[in-house]
């Protein structure tokens, strides 16, 4: 049996979390939506049950068929799962008359309990339901309790089933990771042997089995993601990949001579475009966010596909797609993990390209992308860079793009990433850019009034992009960016700088 841990989900929010705890510890997980057919419960040696906006006593309950994995398989049921096992196997659950929303504390805990081992009564716990257990299923046993919830964890007696009415899954759960490794590790026996040194000899000899002595053509981007993907590609086919790195004019300041010739040191067979003239042309005229993504994307594929053609015998194309994209692009009934974006990545080629898709990242996380970089001995610097829009610089000019508006958004945004290098706050930062805005403003220069550009700064700090928060950079910092862009930068007179987190507003403006 394979060392892997199955998790159904019910459309949490939280359900990327458990995966990534899970791989914390070093153990393969997987997510399938609850009604998924696409996988055998054969191959995984546990189960976890996920949490969910619905509820068990409303008409729209989620039924898992759990047929093959309750009593048959050490099953963990979080939230809407603990609920679920106590509503539909001779237990009862109802509204809750207490806020059962945030942090809580155990005020009880079954000494004799293996999956509350190591964890301590007034461990903090974090709890998001309104519906909550009141009596008990069928042969089962309190294991946990905090102050509002009597029924917090429960144990199905003869089996290795486990339920609780909180989250390990979420960093307010302080004891979550042990109660996880108590119940993979100590509980359903896994070994703790997933390693990004186990996937690169795992993936590698995959791609080789998969492409043979066919071509691989591969768009890079100069990011994490697609730069990770085309060093696994080379270990596994060598010149056998052929690299596409695309000038579209919308990259950050000398970024594409720059990454092109680090990506050549790296020994990667790579070929630089250079059509930013086709993609402003593409451009012209265009104010929408989406009908700019739209040209940036056509004319992209039309670039590529020219050059795609000038290789002999093409069969693959390799794409950095990664867990989250998949994820996002898979539709579960009903819950905020419903399909957020169709990913630029996933399922997406036009017909005319006749290419198979290869996706050496598919199945990780971009914290793993990045140890899995590491592993490669990729330079840190690459491995460090923060995320940047597929569209680049064209959503950060907000209404139509001109190579006038890029040029000066190039250069503002340079003193600002290299401002935030030099005070040793980049690293401190998930991402950061400039946003060109739409509006002038007064301003004085020497005796002189100016009606000139305004810029926002904006920095940002996050696990996965999925949520994120400004970071609060020094005032000295923006003191120093602001006077260096604002005497620097010709047609720039105010520089802001975004103070909004995420939800509710996004890292990007359009």
């Amino acid at each position: 049996m394979q060392q892997k841990v199955l998790i159904l989900d019910f459309g949490s929010q939280f359900t990327q979390l458990i995966a990534r705890r899970v791989r914390e510890l070093n153990i393969y997980s997987e997510i399938f939506p609850y009604n998924s057919k696409s996988f055998d419960v054969e191959n995984y040696k546990a189960v976890i049950l996920s949490g969910s906006p619905n509820s068990v006593r409303g008409e729209d309950v989620l039924h898992p068929d759990l047929s093959k994995i309750k009593g048959k398989k050490p099953l963990l049921a979080i939230c809407y799962g603990a609920q679920y096992l106590a509503h539909f196997f001779g237990g009862k659950v109802g509204a809750s008359n207490s806020r059962e929303y945030g942090r809580a504390n155990l005020s009880y805990i079954n000494s004799k309990s293996k999956l509350f081992e190591n964890i301590k009564e007034q461990s903090q716990v974090w709890m998001s339901h309104s519906d909550t257990i009141i009596e008990l299923p069928k042969n089962a046993t309190k294991i946990a309790s905090t102050h509002d919830v009597e029924n917090g964890a429960f144990r199905i007696e003869d089996e290795e089933t486990y339920a609780i009415q909180f989250h390990p899954e979420v960093y307010h759960s302080t004891d979550g990771k042990q109660l996880l490794e108590n119940f993979l590790v100590h509980i359903a026996k896994l070994e703790q042997s997933w390693t990004p040194d186990a996937f690169v000899e795992t993936t590698v000899k995959r791609l080789q089995e998969q492409i043979g002595n066919e071509k691989v053509v591969l768009g890079l981007s100069g990011g994490v993601d697609s730069t990770v993907a085309a060093v696994l590609l080379d270990k596994a086919i060598g010149k056998n990949l052929y690299c596409i790195f695309v000038d579209n004019g919308l990259l950050r300041k000398d970024e594409y001579k720059n990454v092109l010739a680090q990506y050549q040191n790296m020994g990667l067979n790579v070929k630089g475009v250079d059509a930013s003239a086709r993609f402003l042309s593409a451009l012209s005229g265009l104010s929408d966010p989406e009908k700019k993504r739209k040209a940036i994307g056509k004319a992209f594929i039309e670039v590529f596909d020219d050059e795609a053609h000038k290789i002999e015998d093409v069969k693959f194309l390799a794409q950095g797609t990664i867990y989250p994209d998949v994820i996002e692009s898979v539709s579960i009934s009903g819950g905020p993990s419903a399909t957020i974006k169709s990913h630029h990545n996933v399922g997406g080629l036009p017909d005319f390209m006749k290419l198979k898709i290869v996706e050496p990242l598919r199945m990780i996380f971009k914290d793993e992308v990045r140890r899995v970089g590491k592993t490669l001995g990729i330079d840190p610097v690459l491995l460090g860079r923060h995320p940047f829009p597929g569209p680049g610089l064209a959503i950060r000019i907000l209404g139509d793009v001109t190579q006038e508006k890029v040029k000066m958004l190039q250069e503002v945004d340079a003193i600002f990433i290299n401002g935030l290098r030099k005070w040793n706050l980049y690293d401190e930062v998930w991402q950061a850019g400039v946003m060109l805005l739409p509006v002038n403003s007064v301003g004085v220069m020497g005796d002189e009034r100016t009606y000139e550009k305004v810029v926002a700064l904006r920095a940002v700090s996050s696990t996965d992009g999925m949520t994120a928060d400004w970071v609060n950079l020094p005032y000295e910092f923006l003191q120093e960016t602001s006077n260096k862009i604002i005497n620097n930068v010709k047609g720039v007179n105010r520089v802001v700088y975004d103070i909004s987190s995420k939800p509710p507003a996004t890292i990007e403006w359009e």
